[in-house]
């Protein structure tokens, strides 16, 4: 039997409003904008209103990215959600999603690897299409990271923001969509990059709230330097797997977290920051969110086109990584 070939059918994003410029934060910790530039490449990052959740942003995206693909709620078989941030422990976001617009023929869960969630996601749900299980799945990265950080640390309030993007998979012609994946995990990094509290081993308690231990939490040193090791040799995995080489890669869309990341990523595989798509200056780190936000930016923009080969990669908090190559036709 000739293997389903699973491809992006549309595209969408939604970012919040609020803007919170550098500048701004200066105002409020030991920082300042050419530090912030100098170290990150961000220059400002969006931020949820009071009230606004997890659910309102992924909602928002999967709207536009099913109208993008020409493909209604009701065709949707399944919602997979990356996030850190749900709404609430449960229900998770995917079934908030579901109700939402409406899509009540979908299953729907939630997935947890940080920052690489949605390409463990994109992953996931192109199984499901090719072994006949589902035909359209909506796959989100959603976060609103601002909830769980705390703007008083100078090391990681000028990282994050919140976000969402959002894709619909689906079959897609011969030799093009998805044709190389590669993830992958190191449990042994756990403490680099973690929010301590709040689950099972420290549940909530007044003392653990006092001490921030709610918040995000990272050794930013060691995890730059695991990124710029693993971000090219995930990559290169994915390629070899669909018989391509870097030089093959039209359009490198890497994980938001850092320009100096990015550069350093491009820099191993090759490319010229021509074939990078980079808006970690307008939104930070958006976690799970960052790489379909920039995928859906870099279509908008006209940056990506048919037949261009496509590299997908992130890397996060587990420690985990993953990337994903493939033929674009829209």
């Amino acid at each position: 039997m000739i293997e389903k070939a699973v491809g992006i059918l549309g595209v969408g994003s939604f970012v919040p409003d609020k803007v919170v410029t550098n500048h701004e934060l200066e105002k409020v910790i030991d920082t300042s904008d050419q530090w912030i530039v100098e170290r990150t490449g961000i220059r400002e990052r969006r931020i949820v209103e009071p009230g606004q959740a997890t659910s309102d942003l992924a909602t928002k995206a999967a709207e536009r990215a099913l109208q993008d693909a020409g493909v209604s709620a009701e065709e949707i078989d399944l919602i997979i959600v990356g996030t850190v941030t749900p709404d609430m422990f449960f229900p998770s976001v995917a079934c908030l999603v579901q109700e939402n617009l409406k899509a009540h023929k979908a299953a729907a869960f939630d997935l947890t690897a940080v920052c690489s969630g949605f390409i463990y996601g994109l992953i996931t749900g192109s199984a499901f299409i090719k072994t006949g299980t589902y035909k359209k799945i909506l796959v989100i990265g959603a976060e609103t990271l601002s909830t769980i950080t705390d703007w008083n640390d100078r090391n990681t309030a000028i990282l994050f923001g919140d976000g969402a993007g959002a894709v619909v998979l689906g079959e897609t012609e011969p030799g093009y969509g998805i044709l190389g994946t590669n993830l992958g995990a190191e449990g042994a990094g756990g403490d680099l990059l973690k929010v301590p509290a709040g689950g099972s081993r420290q549940p909530i308690t007044e003392e653990l709230i006092n001490n921030k231990l709610h918040y995000i939490h990272m050794d930013g040193n060691e995890v730059f330097k695991f990124a710029i090791k693993v971000m090219g040799e995930t990559v290169n995995k994915a390629l070899a797997e669909a018989k391509l080489a870097a030089s093959d890669v039209t359009c490198l869309v890497p994980h938001q977290a850092n320009l100096r990341i990015i550069q350093s990523a491009a820099k191993r595989l090759g490319l010229p920051m021509e074939k990078v798509i980079v808006n970690v200056d307008k939104y930070g780190n958006t976690s799970a969110a960052s790489i379909p936000i920039a995928l859906d930016e870099g279509i908008k923009s006209n940056r990506i086109k048919n037949g261009d080969v496509i590299a997908l990669v992130g890397f996060g908090g587990g420690l985990t990584w993953g990337s994903c190559v493939l033929r674009w036709l829209k």
